[in-house]
């Protein structure tokens, strides 16, 4: 029999957030994720998304041993922004066991319709920028610490649980990065430069933090990205938030700006793979040696990969070719520093745009994650 409790202590927090190490520690395609980072986001004193949010975790126990989690959440702006009565499911992790996954399910669906709640949806985070969606295609792929990684059966238990249906696929294209300027980004970046008079910009660390262009481009995402899946407006302490996350630590020859004139109209932000690395650490714990591999990795750029992690172009530029010049700049970057793949983040399989862009360089889709809704 499944036993649901509701993680209520800090140290039930960490025992929530130690069973996916412990679930994935002999799978060598999983990466475990930063465990401070997790208590942060999990921790509504600490993550800024608990302003629109509400949240509630859950750990399934089997014979006394924890044998799944799920989060339970509610975002309010996003389900106003799309007029839904919606509630997320995510950190959806569990064994093989139909009687696990169904009890953690429906205690998401009573806890949602205890609130009003319509419609059940997931795997989601609090927000765009959590990871998102199952994974349902590229088991077979190293994966990284910004996307879900899990088994294939967890598909295969949403199937039998019963009234899901598909609400949103995203895919991730990998890149063979081009060796020389034969590319037709830079043929097109040249082209855009001469004809409307767009300009590369890469931004020193004083500029991006105490400047205020970090900021910037944060509510340029909020522009670019307000129309995409369950997207909602990011407020000023969530921004603060992801400067503090990103943009203090990023290597600033892997971060563009296109500038029209002294306005930012496009940005692109890439940090070196860290799979490896964390692969290396102690559960995702930097120390006390983890942070070593991860530092490593940041300065040394001692991977192959890199990831591209956040790239937004104002729709008004986009026709113009804006992102030509973001692609044109990082890749001679990634050419400086050795890297051979880069690994584009999830993006929506019907953006038909953003995903024509990639038939410009040597590229395929290699992982696929799914976001599922039910009628509650």
């Amino acid at each position: 029999m499944v036993e649901i409790r509701k993680v209520s202590t800090k140290r039930e927090l960490k025992q929530f957030i130690q069973f996916f190490y412990d679930l994935y520690r002999d799978c060598d395609k999983a990466v475990p994720y930063l465990f401070f980072d997790e208590m942060a986001t999990l921790q509504r004193d600490k993550n800024p998304s608990f302003e629109c949010c509400e949240a509630d975790y859950f750990l399934a126990y089997k014979d006394g041993k924890i044998v799944g989690r799920v989060a339970a959440i509610i975002n309010r702006r996003a389900n106003e922004q799309w007029k839904v009565q919606q509630v997320r499911f995510g950190w959806f992790d569990f064994i093989d066991d139909d009687e696990v996954s169904k009890a953690l399910l429906d205690t998401v669906a009573q806890w949602g319709r205890e609130r009003g709640m319509t419609e059940m949806a997931g795997p989601l985070g609090f927000i765009d920028t959590d990871r998102e969606g199952m994974l349902v295609e590229g088991y077979d792929e190293l994966t990284t610490m910004y996307i879900n990684y899990n088994y294939p059966y967890y598909a295969d238990h949403i199937a039998r649980y019963g009234g899901f249906e598909k609400d949103n696929d995203y895919v991730e294209i990998k890149v063979r990065v081009p060796q020389d300027d034969n590319f037709k980004f830079h043929k097109i970046a040249e082209i855009v430069k001469q004809r409307y008079g767009l300009r590369v910009h890469k931004f020193t660390r004083s500029e991006l933090l105490s400047g205020g262009y970090g900021r910037k481009v944060f509510e340029l995402l909020n522009a670019t990205y307000k129309d995409l899946y369950g997207f909602s407006q990011l407020s000023e302490q969530q921004v603060d938030k992801l400067v503090n996350d990103y943009i203090k630590i990023a290597d600033l020859n892997l971060v563009t700006a296109v500038m029209d004139g002294d306005e930012m109209i496009g940005f692109g932000i890439t940090f070196p793979s860290f799979s490896r690395a964390l692969q290396k650490t102690r559960d995702g714990r930097l120390f006390p040696f983890g942070w070593w591999h991860l530092l490593k990795t940041l300065r040394t750029h001692n991977t192959d990969t890199v990831d591209l992690l956040l790239i937004g172009v104002l729709p008004e530029y986009r026709a113009k070719g804006a992102n030509a010049l973001i692609f044109d700049d990082l890749i001679h970057q990634f050419q400086r520093y050795g890297f051979v793949w880069a690994d584009a983040m999830p993006m929506m399989e019907r953006n038909e745009k953003v995903l024509a862009q990639w038939q410009y360089l040597d590229s395929h889709i290699h992982r696929r994650h799914r976001c599922f809704r039910k009628n509650l």
